[in-house]
C-alpha cells in the first residue's frame, strides 16, 4: 500500500474581490524516500516538516485558486522540486505568481511514478479550466482537489467556472471508476465514489 500523509493549514481563499477562510487538505504520496506533494497551500513550512528530509518528485498543482498554490514557490525552494500545473489553469497561476513560471505542465493521461506507485492525472476541468483530479487506479484511491467533495460538486459560479463542465468531468470521467474508490478531497473529509453518485445532477 502506497504512504499518504495528510497536512491541514489554514488561510484566505481570494477571487472576484471576495475573501473566505478555508482550511486546505495537502496530500504526499509516496514512500519512506520520494514523494509527490499534491496542493502546497498556505504555509510551507509544515509540509517541509511532514516530508522529512524525503525527496520531493514534484509539487503537484490540482488548479490554480490561490489557496492551493500560495505555498508551492516557497516548498519548491526549500526541497529543490518542481511544480506541475495544467496550462489551461494558467491565468489564475499569474495572478499569484506574476513572475514565476510552472516547471512543467500536467496533460489528461500523464502518469507519475513515485515510491513505487503510479499517480494518474485526470483532466477534470469546471471548477476550474485546467482543474485535474490524480488517481491511484493500483490503490483505487482519488485525489480529487476541488472537483468533487463529500456532499458533491466542487463550487462554480466564479470567474473561470463552469458547473455543466464540471459535472460533465465528474460524471464521464470519475463516476465510472469502482465504487469502493476513496476520494481524498482538497477540503473536508473523505468521501467514496458509491457515496457521491447520488449528489452528482
Amino acid at each position: 500500500m502506497t504512504r499518504i500523509d495528510r497536512i491541514v493549514t489554514s488561510g484566505v481563499f481570494s477571487l472576484d474581490g471576495e475573501d473566505f477562510e478555508v482550511d486546505n487538505n495537502i496530500w504526499l504520496i509516496g514512500d519512506d524516500r520520494e514523494v509527490v506533494v499534491i496542493d502546497a497551500a498556505h504555509d510551507h513550512r509544515p509540509i517541509a516538516a511532514a516530508v522529512r528530509g524525503r525527496k520531493v518528485k514534484a509539487i503537484v498543482c490540482t488548479h490554480a485558486h490561490n489557496d492551493h498554490i500560495n505555498a508551492a514557490a516557497e516548498l519548491a525552494e526549500v526541497t529543490n522540486a518542481p511544480i506541475w500545473l495544467h496550462p489551461d489553469d494558467s491565468p489564475l497561476w499569474e495572478v499569484v505568481y506574476p513572475e514565476r513560471r510552472v516547471d512543467d505542465a500536467l496533460r489528461h493521461g500523464r502518469v507519475i511514478g513515485v515510491g513505487g506507485a503510479e499517480l494518474r492525472v485526470i483532466h477534470t476541468p469546471g471548477h476550474s479550466p485546467g482543474g485535474v483530479s490524480l488517481s491511484l487506479d493500483a490503490d483505487r484511491i482519488l485525489f480529487s482537489g476541488d472537483t468533487l467533495f463529500k456532499g458533491g460538486p466542487g463550487a462554480t459560479g466564479r470567474s473561470f467556472s463552469d458547473r455543466d463542465q464540471l459535472i460533465d468531468s465528474i460524471t464521464n470521467k470519475l463516476l465510472v471508476m469502482p465504487e469502493t474508490t476513496v476520494v481524498h478531497t482538497g477540503h473536508g473529509e473523505s468521501t467514496t465514489i458509491e457515496s457521491e453518485k447520488p449528489n452528482i445532477r
